[in-house]
């Protein structure tokens, strides 16, 4: 069982994603927005961050990419999930240093795939 952190500003978001999560027999942490999540990242060291972008304060791109440069969490996989579909934003994703990218709403089979494609077995 992995300890998931869930980062969005959307509570309804945030209930969806802890139920297909918590359903895989997963853990979960939440945040409400970037900030928060990055200081949940540093505190609780989860397993893995799923991560919107579009948050206020500190977006889930200055998020991950805090995370992803940072000793602490750098090993940590983020996975980003979000409404933005472009290629350019899961190509610039990706750069910030996110493991995969998820766009809504959330396919539950896809989650799932990326989940275990990305958590140690």
């Amino acid at each position: 069982m992995a300890r998931i952190l869930i980062v969005d500003d959307s509570p309804s978001q945030l209930l969806g994603l802890k139920r297909i999560v918590e359903k895989l027999g997963h853990e979960t942490l939440t945040a409400e927005d970037g900030a928060a999540g990055v200081e949940v990242a540093k505190r609780e060291l989860p397993d893995l961050i799923l991560m919107d972008v579009v948050m206020p304060n500190l977006n889930g791109f200055q998020a991950t990419r805090t995370i992803s440069k940072d000793p602490t969490t750098s090993h940590i996989p983020v996975v980003l999930v979000t409404t933005k579909d472009q290629e350019t934003d899961k190509v610039w994703g990706m750069r910030q240093g996110a493991k995969a990218y998820v766009t809504k709403p959330i396919k539950e089979e896809e989650l799932t795939a990326t989940l275990k494609g990305l958590l140690p077995a």
